[in-house]
């Protein structure tokens, strides 16, 4: 029996491939933040570029914001938008609802199958749905 582990390196390395992305050297660097130990994230694009100052390959705040919108662009992340100056990126790509910590800015996943609808509006016409964000605000009492 072969069983290949999966470092850091060959997991953000395989994401960018199944993304079709070039795996550039701040690509990899950022990949490997992101999807490194397997685990899903969600990250502002400074809390990223904080991360990346204490690494090897340091990239600019400019250069997170591109990559981010490269990775969402290619299907590897989801963009949440909080409100209309504060947005998420999310490793998660399938359909799920969030929890938006107030008091702390953060942002986690909700239990799958916990947001249901009865009925949705009437669409205008020529209109389809591409998709429902729903992010419910919380803090702690």
């Amino acid at each position: 029996m072969n069983i290949e582990i999966q470092t850091p390196q060959k997991r953000a390395s395989s994401w960018l491939a199944d993304g079709g992305l070039r795996p550039t050297r701040q690509r990899l660097s950022l990949a490997e933040l992101l999807v490194g130990d397997g685990e899903d994230r969600h990250v502002t694009a400074e809390s990223l570029f904080e991360l990346t100052r204490d690494g090897d390959a340091p990239v600019s705040l400019a250069t997170v914001y591109n990559t981010l919108g490269a990775f969402c662009e290619a299907g590897l992340m989801r963009e949440v938008s909080v409100d209309g100056h504060r947005s998420y990126f999310d490793t998660r790509v399938d359909d799920h609802s969030h929890f938006y910590w107030e008091d702390e800015g953060r942002l986690s996943d909700a239990p799958v199958g916990s947001v249901k609808f009865e009925s949705l509006p009437d669409l205008p016409e020529g209109a389809e749905i591409s998709k429902i964000d729903v992010v419910i605000r919380i803090r702690k009492n």
